[in-house]
């Protein structure tokens, strides 16, 4: 897996890190999940360098310009309800992706810190030799992300899988390196070093879904 970790350098992406972990802003819904949205688009701007081009004429009102644009077919694939923000930001930049939404979520069978990921609903068209763009905002244990991949499994073999991720734990991305073909690209705004017992991101955010929708029941 060839990984991608955007904060190696300092840009305007630090500002939107900070302001989605800092507990005083994470108060404004909304501002949090534009946050979310417009580091979706800092990553798929990054990603999008390492797509094909072809070279393509263009007709302008005074002349023929020719420039490289993408043919790829891709395919967003969110995890909901987390993901839809940074799912907005990366249909932002590749309009024309096809898209899939898949339910995953932790479930607690005794009631204590253990716990297993339950898929339970999944749209998507074929990903057959098509571009794969899975978008997960919170890269924890990487059990979510292994269990959409299984259940994805069924609907084709994609020519290349891009796993987008806004803050991930560095147990996690060490799990999933195991797990996607050797030619996935991770990419990522943050990696934090710890993961707690209960499976959480530290420093990490909090519930990304909870901040950007409200707390669930």
């Amino acid at each position: 897996m060839t990984i991608h970790n955007l904060d190696t350098e300092n840009s305007v992406l630090n500002q939107f890190i900070a302001e989605i972990r800092d507990v005083e802003i994470q108060r404004d819904r909304m501002r949090f999940r534009r946050n979310i949205e417009r580091i979706g688009e800092v990553l798929g701007y990054e990603l999008s360098k390492t797509l094909n081009y072809n070279l393509k004429h263009i007709t302008t009102p005074l002349d023929i310009k020719q420039s490289f644009l993408s043919e790829d077919q891709l395919v967003l694939c969110s995890i909901l309800r987390a993901g839809l923000p940074l799912h907005q930001g990366l249909l932002n930049y590749f309009d024309r992706a096809e898209n899939a939404f898949i339910s995953a979520f932790r479930h607690h069978p005794n009631n204590d810190d253990n716990f297993e990921v339950i898929v339970k609903y999944l749209a998507t068209p074929s990903i057959e030799d098509k571009i794969l763009i899975m978008a997960d905002p919170m890269l924890a244990t990487g059990k979510t992300l292994e269990n959409t991949f299984k259940a994805l499994a069924s609907f084709g073999t994609p020519a290349q899988i891009h796993i987008v991720s806004v803050i991930g734990s560095k147990r996690g991305v060490e799990y999933i390196k195991n797990i996607f073909p050797q030619n996935t690209h991770l990419w990522i705004a943050a990696i934090d070093e710890t993961l707690n017992d209960k499976g959480y991101i530290i420093p990490g955010l909090g519930d990304a879904g909870d901040l950007a929708y409200g707390i669930k029941s």
